[in-house]
């Protein structure tokens, strides 16, 4: 029997021991969440970092049998896993935050069950239909100390974070002047969301409205973030329904106007696209920046006769996705003051939504408060 020396074994035991504190110290980061809510079709993207191993379900609040199936067997889900409500889960189960994956009507039920329990929540954007739910929210949110958070998608955008960094902490392109905002796609029937998703985003009593919602929130959510919180002083909007006989209750096509002291910002949302597009374009005194797509952008400097394409640098952990940046949050290495997923720049998006609403119905510029 061939023996080593006592240093190959104390190197393999060391070797054996970090692993397995890697291991343990992995397992204890990840954030435990309790899901309210399967039919939001962005549900699938927390479900792929489960199966990954990036975070811990401890519960599953749906109410729809059908739904709980569906799940239970596309990813091998116990039953104990599923509640028929959220008062129910979080009765037994203390996660670190709640997650809503449901009907934006729904958000603010998720805040009363979860808020006196002292449980942060993130909710898909955007964080509220009206006005009024959002402020109740947010008066929860403050008498409970908790975080209540918003998910866009493009808030994970590398070119976004960049071509934020490059107009106010660089100042490459100077005062901002003008902002642009392209987001949407064919239409959600056409892109073939879950007949439960489709449900309640062409209810106008569940979603508030349709494109102008849907996609609106994103330039909304963009806009008050580059103007450093601040609400714009009116807003004018146009909403179309081209597809009358596919959405009949609801708008399929709105531009958006915002208009702030020395800049104008445009919306584009429609579920009229010809493909899929989310990008955002800043005209400034001296130049222009445009976030193309998730990865890639476009500059053109006064005076350069030619435009520069390149591709964003990769985020840190905490800005990468929502589960980093929700871990930080709660261990208070972020405060999320003003930034896109923070309370007070989506308390502005659900006013700027409204009073889009309001004048896209009257044909009148609405002055926000």
């Amino acid at each position: 029997m061939k023996t080593y020396p006592p240093t190959i074994y104390f190197k393999t035991l060391f070797l054996i021991a970090f692993t397995c504190l890697s291991l343990c110290v992995k397992a204890q980061n990840k954030l435990n969440v309790a899901i309210v809510g399967l039919n939001h079709d962005h549900i699938y993207l927390i479900m792929s970092s489960y199966q990954r191993g990036e975070v811990n379900i401890l519960g599953i609040a749906e109410a729809n049998p059908e739904l709980v199936d569906r799940f239970k067997k596309r990813y091998k889900l116990a039953d104990s896993l599923f509640y028929p409500d959220l008062t129910s889960l979080l009765k037994r189960k203390k996660p670190d935050v709640v997650l809503a994956y449901n009907a934006i009507s729904d958000h603010l039920a998720v805040v009363e069950a979860s808020a006196p329990l002292g449980i942060s929540v993130m909710v898909e954007k955007p964080l509220a239909m009206t006005v009024k739910q959002a402020q109740k929210m947010a008066e929860l949110a403050k008498k409970y100390k908790i975080h209540l958070l918003t998910n866009y998608e493009t808030t994970w955008y590398p070119s976004n974070q960049e071509a934020y960094l490059d107009i106010k902490e660089k100042g490459s392109v100077g005062p901002i002047r003008k902002m642009i905002v392209h987001d949407g796609h064919q239409g959600p029937k056409e892109i073939g969301v879950s007949k439960e998703f489709l449900s309640w985003l062409t209810d106008p009593k569940k979603n508030g409205g349709g494109a102008l919602v849907d996609f609106g929130c994103y330039g909304a959510n963009l806009m008050t973030w580059l103007m450093d919180g601040k609400a714009p002083i009116s807003v004018s909007a146009i909403t179309h329904q081209i597809k009358k006989d596919v959405y009949p209750n609801v708008d399929d096509d709105a531009t958006i106007l915002l208009e702030y002291a020395d800049a104008t910002g445009i919306i584009e949302a429609s579920w009229n696209w010809p493909f899929s597009i989310k990008d955002l374009e800043v005209f400034g005194k001296t130049g222009y920046i445009q976030a193309v797509n998730e990865q890639n952008l476009r500059t053109k400097i006064s005076g350069k006769p030619e435009y520069s394409i390149y591709k964003a640098k990769p985020l840190t952990p905490a800005y990468a996705n929502h589960l980093g940046y929700l871990a930080a949050v709660l261990k208070n290495e972020i405060q999320p003051v003003n930034d896109l997923s923070s309370l007070e720049n989506n308390l502005i998006v659900v006013k700027i939504l409204e009073a889009a609403k309001i004048s896209a119905k009257t044909g009148k510029k609405v002055m926000i408060k």
